[in-house]
């Protein structure tokens, strides 16, 4: 489902990815670990499109997304990949229904079967009850679960997750951990998982370290 070949980068002289390869199937849940400054958010950000590799190619399903122009990366964006981060990246101004629905707006479908989908959603990740309360007015975890349903409503074929638990308490951060697996098992849902959580990471099936901008396992 994804495959990174020869990926390199660097900001300025500082060559922070030195030949990154690898392959994701559908529906694994993958984690990457490493001391900070391995290169483990920025491997991220390329696979989810946000940044621009200076070598190398990576596909997701099949469509080279390495050649693509900002326009089609956008679109590609928008509809194929979730982003959960770990400071949830929610708008104040929004409820929790309208901060999930504004991808579904965004992407161009009908406003009903949005709508619908964040619903289901919303209980599926057992929230339903919190549907019109703005970000301030939820705990942490309520806020992670809202952004999880976020990344969730185009169904999208991959969820990148940066380190997102970080921000959580133990007891939330475990819920976090369990609700992962379940979205996996159900939805078939693959996941790829910065974080420096070892318990988070030995529920993956793999996980991936990095040092010094290479995966050396």
């Amino acid at each position: 489902m994804i495959t990174a070949e020869n990926i390199h980068l660097s900001y300025g002289n500082v060559h922070v990815l030195k030949g990154i390869n690898l392959q994701i199937e559908k529906g694994e849940i993958i984690s990457i670990v490493g001391a900070s400054g391995a290169g483990k958010t920025t491997l991220l950000h390329i696979l989810g499109t946000l940044e621009k590799a200076d070598k190398g190619e990576c596909s997701i399903n099949g469509k080279l997304i390495t050649s693509l122009s900002s326009n089609q990366l956008s679109k590609f964006r928008n509809l194929e990949i979730g982003f959960i981060f770990q400071f949830h990246n929610l708008l104040v101004e929004f409820t929790a229904f309208e901060n999930i629905c504004i991808p579904g707006y965004i992407s161009g479908k009908n406003k009903k079967e949005v709508e619908q989908r964040a619903l289901e959603l919303l209980e599926t990740l057992d929230i339903s009850n919190r549907k019109d309360h703005k970000p301030n007015e939820l705990s942490g975890g309520e806020q992670q679960r809202v952004a999880i349903a976020r990344a969730l409503i185009n169904s999208p074929s991959i969820i990148l997750a940066d380190e997102p638990s970080g921000n959580l308490d133990s007891d939330n951060a475990k819920k976090l951990h369990e609700l992962f697996i379940k979205l996996n098992k159900e939805l078939n849902q693959t996941f790829i998982i910065v974080t420096h959580n070892k318990e988070l990471a030995n529920m993956t099936n793999r996980t991936l370290e990095m040092v010094d901008g290479k995966i050396i396992s």
